[in-house]
């Protein structure tokens, strides 16, 4: 595309300006927002002072989607929060506080970061060659002044650098090409250690190399243990740094003994561990000035018990202390210290309690207030304060849940609890609150009968109804009061019911990690119930093939890639309850996606195999249908269903040098109000509508600049209706497509030259293409008035085939927009907007579909005609406008979806994005032109009437008292 030099006009300075995506009184009222951090880490979650004379800690914590951030203990607010990679990770990372330190160190990929404690602003960021291993901070130096220890793998090598804590600099590195597996790094008062695994996999012995702090240069090199007594890097379960005798702990594969060793010495002692244990956790303190105990948390099948034990600083011998007793079920444990005393906490799921690590006497002990029948933390960080003047103690521990909630228990009470489990969702849907089961089969009983039965039968339901007339009754003036005032009030006793605007509707989340959500999206994504569908082993998540919601019956069928399908029932009462079933995950992945078909009952998910066929087909399904499937990375096929038995129609393979990186299809629902369009001249233009089509975006890295072309199939004949290519295409960055009614849009980041040829630049492009059934106006084409149309057949003589006619408009953006979706309207009158996800701002923008008209005259102004059917002049630049941006002021991070559904009234359409934060909210494409709004003064209007109508009453008697006396008075 070409674009003139000058770029001083913007196209939304052509806008009105009442253009607005929300106004201020909707805040908190149409929309919702979760802001979230993720699940906290075990080892990169803490509590810190943010400043050296600060008496209050803060919480800080990088989860497992890789948000790194803190939260205020009081009250469970978030303060500030960051992003790490960009987008939602798998867990992994590092984060480090001095003592007494202002700032925070981080790490994650090749990435070294230093944050404000106080503000999360940036003090440096750091990228290197290798992946980051481990990293540590050094609480004593030359200088005073708190470094980084930072240990990285560079194509196998072992390197630790160590950077200023100020700024980042590299003061020193160290470099190892020994081809050992780097694991942590260490350090005491003096010394840095380097623990590495040397051997092969399963047959490992552990090498700790000692390092001058102040250079960086090797001391020493020390072999502890025999060969392959390690098996793997996940035995180490601790490698102590910061103290002033630091360990590192393994157990064997099959957790009968547990080996210790204090580093800088060659010496291990062993300790057996209790019988049936399935893992084991160590808890030590990181300070230099703690006493150098340590506790040995043993779990098994049936419960938990705890070790501890003591290090004697001048021979390096290592004792045991005491054992707390066995306590059935999970439990947790966290380490506090203060100065040199060190304080256990244990967590089970009746009491709290807290130990000295001196000795076994109990300084505080707490049952456990909770609503829940049942709380199980994972894991958990704790903070002990010792009463001023007293021998008493106060606790509060943060910790996760076998829910995937994060709370904070202050002294045996709950006193937050923050849904974190919504975080790493991979599926949602809109469904409708199903009507109550024997309203539906009433219902059905009537289609089914007679017309004078169901008459009968309907009349005396009606007067069944009666009996709730008092309490509707009783209801209106609440009811009239809130709409007159603006006010909420339950017209419903708290069940859940429709409204008549459509307004309540729910949603249903599923996560990585097994976990489904009900939120309540009427009454500001409320979350009405969570239940875990699937216990995941580590390392395995969820992935989701096809979600399906079934309106009428509140049934929702979730399938995933693991051979497992799951069942969400919502069930219709005086209080919301939901019932899931679940079948796996078994065995490896077996399914790459879900087919909808038709089916006798309605449409049902099915399953597609890896190698693109349908499983599990019934006898009930449809004939006469096509689904279109994936095969390689550059193929599609169309499996055509007749008689209960498939085979493959078609099959669209690219070239050797493409690949596919996006589809996309018509929305279920999406209404269309107009078969064609009105020109100024009250001409029309037809739209292309076929159902059966779709958009396939690949992407061509055989030249030396690649490029994106895209491709317009029929579903049905797998025949190619039109494909355009841009160059210059980056393949590494996001590429997204959306279609709706009669055209498609496609986002990427590509190269483009100005109109005068000289330059060429890259940046953020969107291309929106419109289909016509022909390019003259009043002209259907080949089809003409047929009422029949076949994809597989001509339609009047060989090769005469309706191929669209497309309209195609490139514009570039300000910003990179991702998760687009297209607003889904009733009856389609409305129009529409995409709506995108900014990952640079954080926002959900909502780009006006006369925006993107690619008919806009382009050099020249409109004609009178053009501005009458509301087109503008075409302007390449397109700069989103704040007030267009849907979640306005709201920070939204890491949308990976958008989802929406139309309500009941036709200007309104229901928006859902999920990711790391859940947002939601109503969309006003064309204004609120069915409905009052918020802002709408009825207590003004209510009041005028009445003043006019005391005005009508009081002056009435003295008009026609005037038109009497003027009656009389007139001559005869």
């Amino acid at each position: 595309m070409h674009l003139p030099t000058q770029l001083s006009a913007l196209l939304l300075v052509a806008l009105p300006s009442v253009v607005r995506a929300v106004f201020q009184d909707e805040v908190g009222h149409i929309d919702y927002h979760y802001e979230l951090l993720g699940l906290p880490q075990r080892e990169t979650t803490f509590f810190h002072k943010p400043r050296r004379d600060d008496k209050a800690s803060l919480l800080y914590t990088l989860s497992d989607v890789g948000v790194l951030g803190a939260a205020n203990p009081s009250s469970g607010a978030i303060l500030w929060r960051q992003l790490l990679n960009g987008t939602i990770t798998d867990g992994g990372g590092f984060l480090r506080a001095g003592e007494g330190q202002n700032w925070l160190a981080s790490a994650y990929g090749q990435s070294v970061h230093a944050w404000d404690a106080v503000n999360g602003r940036n003090k440096f960021w750091m990228d290197f060659a290798g992946e980051v291993k481990d990293l540590e901070i050094m609480e004593m130096t030359e200088n005073n002044r708190k470094d980084i220890l930072a240990l990285f793998d560079e194509n196998e090598s072992t390197v630790l650098r160590r950077l200023s804590g100020n700024d980042g600099r590299v003061v020193w590195g160290f470099k190892e090409t020994s081809g050992d597996v780097p694991l942590q790094v260490s350090t005491n008062v003096e010394k840095v250690f380097v623990i590495s695994l040397r051997g092969s996999a399963g047959a490992y012995n552990i090498k700790v190399t000692v390092l001058d702090a102040l250079s960086g240069k090797r001391e020493a090199e020390l072999v502890i243990g025999t060969k392959a007594d390690v098996h793997d890097k996940d035995d180490v379960i601790l490698v102590g740094a910061n103290s002033a005798a630091p360990i590192i702990a393994w157990t064997d594969d099959v957790r009968q003994k547990l080996r210790v060793s204090v580093l800088g010495q060659k010496t291990r002692q062993e300790f057996p561990l209790p019988a049936d244990t399935v893992s084991v956790e160590i808890h030590a303190p990181h300070l230099v000035q703690s006493q150098p105990h340590f506790l040995v948390h043993s779990k098994t099948s049936t419960g938990h018990t705890a070790e501890v034990y003591h290090v004697d600083l001048r021979t390096n011998v290592i004792t045991k202390a005491y054992q707390l007793p066995f306590a059935s079920g999970p439990g947790a444990f966290s380490t506090s210290s203060n100065g040199a005393n060190v304080y256990f906490t244990r967590i089970t799921d009746e009491e709290l309690v807290i130990f000295a690590s001196a000795s076994d006497t109990v300084l505080g002990r707490w049952p456990l207030k909770t609503t829940e029948t049942r709380l199980v933390a994972i894991h958990g960080v704790s903070e002990v304060v010792k009463k001023a003047g007293t021998d008493s103690y106060a606790v509060r521990s943060a910790a996760v849940t076998d829910t995937d909630e994060w709370i904070l228990i202050r002294n045996g009470d709950v006193a937050w609890s923050r849904p974190e489990g919504l975080t790493g969702a991979v599926a949602a849907t809109f469904v409708e609150i199903p009507e109550s089961e024997n309203l539906a089969k009433t219902l059905e009983q009537e289609a089914h009968s007679n017309p004078l039965e169901a008459y009968i039968h309907r009349v005396k339901r009606h007067l069944e109804d009666l009996q709730y007339l008092p309490a509707y009754l009783n209801n209106i003036p609440s009811r009239l009061m809130s709409s007159i005032l603006g006010t909420e009030v339950s017209t419903h006793d708290g069940k859940l019911a429709r409204d008549s605007f459509g307004f309540n509707k729910l949603v249903v989340l599923a996560t990585r990690r097994g976990m489904i959500y009900v939120l309540d999206a009427g009454n500001h994504g409320k979350i009405l119930a969570s239940k875990r569908a699937f216990d995941l082993p580590k390392g395995q998540k969820w992935d989701v093939a096809g979600i399906k919601a079934d309106d009428s019956t509140g049934i929702v069928t979730i399938l995933g890639k693991n051979n497992d399908e799951t069942i969400v029932k919502i069930l219709p009462g005086t209080s919301f309850n939901m019932e899931v079933i679940s079948k796996g995950p078994e065995g490896s992945p077996a399914t790459q996606s879900a087919a909808l078909l038709n089916t006798v009952s309605g449409p049902r998910l099915f399953p597609v195999g890896l190698d693109g066929e349908l499983q599990g087909l019934t006898s009930d399904v449809l004939p006469n249908q096509v689904a279109v499937v994936r095969g390689s990375d550059r193929e599609l096929k169309g499996i055509a269903i007749v008689d209960g038995k498939q085979t493959v129609s078609w099959t669209f393979l690219l070239p050797p040098s493409q690949r596919i990186v996006d589809v996309a299809t018509r929305p279920s629902h999406d209404a269309v109000a107009s078969i064609g369009r009105v020109l100024g001249d009250r001409t029309v233009k037809y739209k292309y509508l076929n159902p059966n089509t779709l958009v396939v975006a690949a992407v061509d890295e055989s030249t030396k600049v690649p490029s994106l072309v895209i491709y317009l199939l029929d579903t049905v004949s797998g025949q190619i209706l039109a494909s355009s290519k841009y160059e210059g295409v980056d393949p590494k960055k996001h590429i997204e497509c959306a279609m709706a009614e009669n055209w498609f849009t496609c986002t990427y980041f590509g190269q483009y030259r100005l109109r005068d040829g000289a330059q060429s630049l890259k940046g953020y492009q969107i291309v929106v293409s419109d289909l016509y059934e022909t390019d003259k106006p009043n002209d259907r084409g080949v089809l003409g008035d047929a009422e029949n149309f076949s994809s597989l057949g001509p339609i009047d003589a060989p090769g005469d085939v309706p191929l669209p006619s497309v309209v195609s408009q490139t514009f570039i953006l300000s910003a990179p927009i991702s998760a687009l979706e297209v607003t889904q309207t009733r009856q389609g009158i409305t129009s529409r907007q995409v709506l995108a996800y900014l990952p640079e701002t954080h926002g959900i923008a909502g780009i006006p579909r006369m925006v993107l008209e690619p008919r806009r005259p382009v050099g020249r102004d409109p004609t009178a005609a053009e501005a009458e059917e509301g087109l503008i002049k075409y302007h390449p630049a397109i700069e989103i406008d704040p007030k267009s941006v849907h979640t306005h002021q709201r920070d939204v991070i890491g949308v990976q979806k958008i989802i929406a559904a139309p309500a009941v009234v036709e200007s309104t359409s229901l928006v859902f994005a999920y990711g790391i934060d859940v947002f939601g909210s109503r969309v006003a494409p064309s204004f609120l032109f069915d409905i009052l709004g918020k802002g709408f003064n009825k207590v003004t209007l209510i009041g005028t009437v009445l003043a006019i109508t005391a005005g009508v009453l009081v002056l009435s008697p003295m008009v026609r008292k005037k038109q009497i006396n003027a009656l009389w008075g007139a001559p005869m």
